[in-house]
């Protein structure tokens, strides 16, 4: 098993709790106002989708090692998630 050097560590373990994050913002907003009004399978969509990334991320951190492959890669990865983000918050290509 290959160990990632200690400063992608502590990158992995941020961008995961910056994940963490993002599901539970929606979640304290959801008791403050009623302009956000996310159901189970919003969460689990938002969740699949950050842990998809997630993974993505770590696997182009771990397998390339051309920093401008793993650029690359993780923008790439980045980009079709937040279109799909996108389109199924607010169906940006209807």
């Amino acid at each position: 098993m290959v160990t990632a050097p200690a400063p992608l560590a502590h990158a992995r373990r941020a961008m995961w709790l910056a994940f963490a994050a993002l599901l539970i913002a929606p979640l304290i907003a959801m008791r403050l106002t009623p302009e956000v009004n996310w159901t189970t399978s919003d969460f689990a969509a938002a969740a699949l989708l950050l842990g998809t990334l997630g993974l993505a991320v770590d696997v182009a951190t771990r397998l390339l090692h051309r920093p401008h492959a793993r650029r690359l890669a993780i923008a790439a990865v980045t980009a079709a998630v937040a279109l799909v983000w996108a389109e199924g918050a607010v169906g940006l290509f209807h």
